[in-house]
């Protein structure tokens, strides 16, 4: 590969009334099409990319004139050191600048060290190929919200750098839509006077339950989160009920909608209000049903089922390029469709 390919010059010339700061100015002033994201553009001051009439200029509180004649010298994207998988994606939207997919059961979504492969970003890595045209440097996907491995539904990665920091500037003011199906115990109704005695919970109308606390790292295992009220990441969720099951009701199908995106929100919450997920093997402990309530079909299924009860279901926000409002929604995957025609019983 020639140098002519390994590098690009971004040529642009400073308008009027800049910012005071280079790394501002750069940042309203370099060409949309260019996809330099205002951290990215600070890594190329810092490693002496940057040129003003030409001369390097590396500190990003340098006085930019108008008029100024800049050019910013970009090496292509390195390949990533995350290897590509050919693993199937159910792919509910692309374009050049993004991806949405509907991800399934069991397939966590960044590598780790307990999981270096099968991941979600090794699947993107090789379904994307060269539309990625790299997010901080770097060929691969950028992704600015997470699911748990074993909750299903919908995601979205940037396959730009552009699109990546508008993204996360979406999810960092709470404007992105994201809301899921899940399957608890009980019926979180605002009937239920013990609801109204739990710290963090209350009802606003239509029978909405919101939950806001503050959630943080267990004390004691460090793979779970507790609710606080003293410390943590302020987190706010709301949930209504969709459909009870039983006679008497003691598990029900609920939407829930999220403020905040912290890790495992729902189901933490769910759990401290008493409605935890059926299903969930860390928060959900050991919840008996009925089989008079519900009969003997609905309890063993319920019982058997492995993973938490929790679907990405609808997501949307503002496409970061084009400006147009997006909507996307995912059919509940078959094992949680077939719990809840157990629950319900026979039509």
């Amino acid at each position: 590969m020639s140098d002519d390919q390994m590098t690009a010059q971004i040529a642009f010339q400073i308008g009027p009334n800049p910012p005071p700061r280079l790394d501002k100015a750069l940042g309203r002033d370099v060409p949309e099409d260019a996809a330099l994201s205002r951290s990215r553009l600070a890594k190329l001051i810092a490693g002496g990319a940057v040129s003003i009439d030409g001369v390097v200029v590396d500190d990003p509180r340098f006085r930019v004139t108008e008029g100024a004649a800049v050019v910013v010298t970009v090496e292509a994207a390195a390949e990533s050191h995350i290897g590509p998988e050919d693993i199937p994606l159910d792919v509910v939207f692309e374009d050049e600048d993004l991806i949405v997919v509907n991800k399934p059961a069991g397939m966590v979504v960044h590598p780790a060290p307990g999981t270096p492969g099968g991941t979600l970003v090794n699947a993107l890595i090789h379904h994307c190929g060269d539309t990625l045209s790299g997010v901080g440097g770097m060929k691969r996907p950028g992704i600015v919200h997470r699911i748990d491995k074993e909750t299903t539904g919908l995601l979205v990665a940037a396959k730009t750098d552009r699109a990546h920091h508008d993204l996360a500037e979406q999810f960092a003011a709470h404007t992105v839509e994201r809301r899921y199906l899940a399957v608890c115990y009980g019926v979180p109704d605002q009937n239920d006077p013990r609801l109204r005695g739990i710290k963090g919970t209350s009802f606003e109308p239509g029978n909405v339950l919101k939950i806001q606390t503050m959630l943080g790292r267990h004390r004691t295992d460090r793979q779970r989160q507790a609710v606080s009220f003293t410390q943590g990441r302020h987190a706010v969720t709301r949930a209504r009920i969709i459909d009870a099951f039983g006679n008497p009701p003691c598990a029900a199908l609920i939407e829930c909608w999220l403020e905040t995106g912290r890790t495992h929100q729902i189901r933490v919450h769910m759990a401290h209000c008493g409605h935890s997920l059926i299903g969930d093997p860390v928060y959900g402990g050991r919840r008996k049903l009925s089989p008079k309530a519900l009969g003997q079909a609905g309890v063993d299924t319920a019982t058997g089922f492995a993973r938490q009860a929790l679907h990405a279901a609808t997501l949307g926000f503002r496409h970061p390029v084009s400006g147009e409002m997006l909507e996307f929604e995912a059919e509940m995957p078959e094992d949680m469709a077939g719990l809840v025609q157990a629950l319900a019983g026979p039509v």
